[in-house]
């Protein structure tokens, strides 16, 4: 299986990664996700967002994801980009793409990834709202839910 993980400033072309997670001529099919940052979280507008991640740490725990991915579903390619730095309402956030020969592999390996990515890669994130006021964002308890229905 051929892996892909970058974490980046810059944004990303969906168009190029699809493209390039198709270029096998054994992919029958390729499931995407694309995170997209909100104007709105918690009751509260937000203006802003600042991602930080640990260099090095953080490429290894999404290519351990990857792996466990693999381990569960014959994949071909997996492509992950996260961007990090300032983000404002709008902006591309994450980019989750799965090739595989088909489809309840690609769908499924996407959404196991991107559950995975929500609770285990190491982000932090903290919102600028309109107020003036900034705070840390905290996991949910909906990404614990959806996490433990891949409990292995």
């Amino acid at each position: 299986m051929l892996h892909r993980v970058e974490i980046q400033e810059a944004d990303f072309d969906v168009g190029t990664e699809c493209k390039s997670l198709s270029a096998s001529t054994r992919c029958g099919a390729v499931a995407q996700f694309i995170g997209v940052m909100r104007d709105y979280n918690e009751g509260d507008d937000v203006l802003a967002m600042e991602l930080e991640h640990y260099p090095g740490m953080t490429e290894r725990s999404i290519k351990a994801i990857i792996d466990r991915a693999g381990q569960r579903w014959p994949l071909l390619s997996v492509t992950v980009i996260h961007r990090v730095g300032h983000l404002e309402p709008g902006a591309q956030i994450v980019f989750v793409g799965v090739a595989a020969m088909h489809r309840q592999a690609a769908f499924a390996a996407c959404e196991f990834i991107m559950d995975y990515l929500k609770s285990e890669a190491p982000f932090w994130k903290k919102e600028r709202k309109v107020d003036g006021s900034e705070r840390w964002v905290d996991a949910r308890a909906t990404d614990a839910k959806a996490l433990a229905r891949w409990a292995e």
